[in-house]
């Protein structure tokens, strides 16, 4: 079968490899889609420490099945799924207390062990869920994409009526937004990229703040008349955007982190015991699929919106060539199999 095979950093093209055979209780798929993530644009160029090569990258996956263990009841022959693909111990003290997406052990696809970019993939049952077969198959890929916006969401425990500063308008920052306007909370971006905050009005979020041009606290604090954010979900990464959510959530506010940042940054932690924050991280997702299957299904948050492209799968190799030297071009690029 043809695979998106990483030989090594920069060196990406399409591959022919062995197609899997199913394990016991495993689901065997025939890929239909997939989506092109920041760690997959990382692995191309080096800069992911947790991938190894060669590697087959992908993770966000939807597909038709081919094969079932024997005692499935659920899923038959044509069905269609996507792929959770956090492939957790289920021993360890996180596994233990559900805590699944942040495992000791944890393998995830396309970095530690070999993804999905390929035209057949065989994955453990437990992580596999049937979806609608109305939905489209570019945006079955953006299941996985929206539950980590989800989950970073639902770290900082966001309630209706309250605001959500969001520090970054990149696919997770516009999808933890629309999933805040599903909650009937209160987002408001902030991005120094004039561009990403008009797309965000477009997609129905009120409040949008440059801090480059702007005073962000100052507007953050006529927004919520005084008091700050209740939340703040921080998705660039962003040194100083990472300080600045300390400024913006308001006393004993909630801080959720989901952006990765390229180093250490040093942190005034008086400022956590003197606000009472609660500051916590939030790493991939758990419990999420099925509720992201049905906000995509009832179209409460337009996954399609923030889709740049759809491509032909021959032709991701250049694709991911040119995400990494033209990074602001793209939202999210789906491929279809």
């Amino acid at each position: 079968m043809n695979a998106i095979y990483l030989e090594a950093p920069g060196k990406i093209a399409v591959a022919a490899v062995a197609q899997p055979e199913r394990k016991e209780q495993n689901v065997l798929i025939k890929v239909r889609s997939f989506g092109i993530c920041g760690s997959d644009i990382g692995a191309y160029l080096g800069t992911n420490p947790l991938v190894s090569y060669p590697r087959i990258i992908g993770h966000e996956v939807a597909g038709e099945v081919l094969e079932v263990p024997e005692d499935e009841t659920e899923l038959k022959i044509g069905d269609r799924v996507v792929l959770e693909p956090y492939v957790y111990c289920g021993n360890c003290y996180p596994c233990k207390n559900g805590h699944t997406n942040c495992c000791e052990n944890l393998t995830v696809l396309g970095v530690h062990i070999n993804g999905a970019m390929s035209e057949y993939f065989s994955h453990p049952r437990h992580l596999v869920h049937k979806v609608p077969a109305d939905i489209p198959w570019n945006l079955l890929a953006m299941v996985e994409p929206l539950t980590i916006s989800m989950h970073a969401v639902k770290r900082s425990r966001v309630k209706k009526g309250e605001h959500v500063v969001i520090t970054g308008s990149g696919p997770i920052g516009l999808l933890a937004a629309q999933y805040a306007l599903a909650l009937e909370a209160i987002p408001v971006v902030v991005d120094p990229v004039e561009e990403r905050l008009e797309f965000a009005r477009k997609l129905g979020v009120k409040y949008t703040i440059n801090p480059v041009k702007q005073d962000a606290v100052s507007e953050i604090k006529a927004i919520t008349q005084g008091t700050m954010a209740e939340a703040v979900i921080e998705a660039s990464g962003n040194a100083a955007a990472i300080r600045s959510s300390i400024d913006y959530a308001a006393y004993s506010g909630r801080i959720s982190l989901v952006g990765w940042p390229k180093n250490e940054i040093s942190l005034p932690t008086a400022l956590f015991t003197k606000k009472e924050l609660d500051i916590v991280g939030s790493r991939n997702s758990f419990r999420s699929f099925p509720e992201s299957i049905q906000l995509i299904a009832e179209n409460r948050v337009d996954v399609a919106a923030v889709i740049t492209k759809t491509v032909a799968f021959e032709e991701i190799p250049e694709l991911v060539h040119d995400i990494s030297i033209n990074p602001g071009n793209y939202l999210k690029v789906v491929a279809l199999v």
